[in-house]
């Protein structure tokens, strides 16, 4: 249980960025007050939160309906979190579409798009929390742990978008890419657990 535990908190943390968002934050939400600010992040948290576990507790029931194995989805959502891994290492990491952008400076509330979805709850987040509920399966109690990992870093990163000014001010942009750039690292080795685990299940059942 707390090697799931660790595992998931890790894992979420990662690829949720949430020492990434706070420049993000910044250039969307820096012209509002701070009491606005700290609104929109709190409904950017519970929305991010409520998609999060939607997936935990519909996903794998999800890939038994489509017929997908969790190795396959493993191997699938490996090669995601490597793509995304490589655009943190090499400050390429881009969240959401030109377009997307465009829209989110036009409007008066971005704590549901962008800051909930795609910047908070996306497709790696989804992909995440769906392999680490499936794998939860075989832990006793081992749904909370991952929910529980989940709010822990919601909650890490409703702290960041808070305190996004502070951190952006103290860290810079030098410092901000450092830290991506290691949380990548970390993304790109986890991704190749996943796809390696997925294989390796593949090729058991294939001889066996």
């Amino acid at each position: 249980m707390i090697l799931l535990a660790a595992k998931a908190l890790l894992t979420l943390f990662v690829v949720m960025d949430p020492v990434g968002l706070a420049p993000v934050f910044v250039a969307l939400a820096g012209g509002r007050s701070a009491q606005e600010q700290a609104r929109m992040a709190r409904r950017a948290v519970r929305v991010a939160g409520g998609v999060l576990l939607s997936f935990a507790l519909f996903g794998p029931a999800l890939l038994v309906y489509l017929g997908i194995s969790l190795d396959a989805f493993r191997i699938a959502g490996g090669l995601l979190l490597f793509k995304i891994a490589v655009d943190m290492v090499f400050a390429h990491r881009e969240r959401e579409t030109e377009e997307e952008k465009v829209e989110a400076s036009l409007r008066d509330d971005i704590s549901v798009f962008p800051l909930a979805i795609p910047l908070l709850a996306g497709p790696g987040a989804m992909t995440s929390v769906m392999i680490l509920t499936a794998e939860a399966r075989e832990v006793p109690g081992g749904l909370f742990v991952v929910l529980g990992a989940t709010a822990v870093v919601l909650l890490l990163a409703y702290v960041a978008l808070v305190l996004s000014g502070h951190l952006a001010r103290l860290l810079g942009r030098t410092g901000i890419n450092v830290v991506t750039r290691v949380l990548g690292v970390l993304l790109s080795a986890l991704a190749v657990q996943y796809v390696a685990d997925g294989v390796l299940e593949f090729l058991a059942q294939s001889l066996g």
